[in-house]
């Protein structure tokens, strides 16, 4: 049977109609948003190549927890720009880090918010890589312990879920370990585990201080040609106790999120990144796009490919217009 007996448009006719047989939802509830903590007191400082997104220290942190409480955003990813910075990354697994801080801090302000704290050392380390360095090399192994050292201090000061994304072999098994031999059996990992050398983190390492000081990151990364090995990375991170997986970038890879998504059961998120907000809070400030419709339709992009959640900077505005259209 066809046209003229079957015309699809009769399910488009009103916005009630088009609502009830929409195949893919978009709600807060599947957002998680990204967090740039620094040390001071009263830094709110907006970042200059993402628009709308600040690093801030400590004291503004119960303000914010309680503006995502409102707009119904369950969870954030931490992430720490440390003062110092040295060969080891030391203060990524001090009890008294800005991240660890942090977690107390958000923790005390809203018990019920989830709160992730991303587990690497670029951030940390005076060469910007995410791994320990000898003669110019990232050495895997030897990083495992310090990675797992990181977990169990975000562990320990509250977080509820960590979430390694160094692309080193192992780090999630190593983790696991750590944090079991620690006694958080119920700390979760959200694993990095589809992570791709990008172009689009750019405007992150404004934020974050986390260039490289030399080199790039191709060694551990994923090469944006393959596909196949992200399905092996993926089942590897499984195979060492992942609770969740991730795939980052999330607009030039919604073909790997749906292959990802397809073959394991495991929830997954995908990082909607710093470069793919950037673009369009730049083209909707020259008047190009319609920045809610565009970021509601991206995001929706991201869902119908497959994640279950997206960490996104656009959440909290995202939240708000979901509510306007309610």
């Amino acid at each position: 049977m066809t046209f003229p007996t079957v015309r699809l448009r009769r399910l488009r006719t009103t916005p009630t109609l088009r609502a009830m047989v929409r195949e893919t939802t978009l709600a807060p509830s599947q957002f998680i948003y990204p967090l740039f903590v620094v040390h001071g007191s009263g830094v709110f400082d907006e970042i200059s190549a993402m628009p709308g997104v600040y690093n801030q220290s400590i004291d503004q942190l119960a303000r914010e927890a309680e503006s995502l409480a409102e707009l119904g955003i369950p969870a954030v990813m931490l992430f720490g720009v440390p003062d110092q910075k040295d060969p080891t990354g030391t203060e990524n697994f001090a009890d008294d880090g800005i991240v660890q801080q942090a977690v107390r801090a958000l923790k005390a302000a809203n018990p019920d918010l989830l709160v992730m704290t991303d587990v690497c050392m670029c951030e940390y380390t005076d060469h910007g890589h995410c791994g320990l360095i000898r003669d110019g090399e990232i050495l895997n192994d030897e990083t495992l312990d310090v990675l797992g050292a990181v977990a169990l201090s975000h562990a320990q000061a509250g977080a509820d879920m960590v979430a390694p994304s160094g692309m080193m072999d192992g780090m999630v098994g190593a983790i696991r370990a750590a944090l079991d031999r620690g006694g958080y059996q119920n700390v979760s990992i959200l694993s990095y585990a589809v992570k791709y050398a990008s172009g689009f983190y750019g405007p992150f390492r404004e934020a974050a201080h986390s260039a490289p000081a030399f080199g790039d990151r191709r060694t551990h990364q994923m090469d944006p040609a393959n596909v196949r090995e992200a399905l092996r990375e993926a089942q590897l991170d499984v195979d060492e106790g992942a609770d969740m997986l991730m795939v980052k970038p999330a607009l030039p890879y919604l073909d790997v999120i749906r292959r990802v998504k397809d073959r394991f059961d495991l929830p997954l998120a995908a990082y909607n990144v710093s470069g793919e907000y950037a673009m369009i809070k730049a083209a909707a400030r020259n008047g190009w796009l319609d920045e809610s419709r565009v970021v509601l339709e991206t995001l929706t992009g991201i869902r119908r490919a497959g994640a279950d959640l997206i960490l996104t900077y656009h959440a909290k505005d995202a939240a708000r217009w979901l509510k306007e259209v309610e």
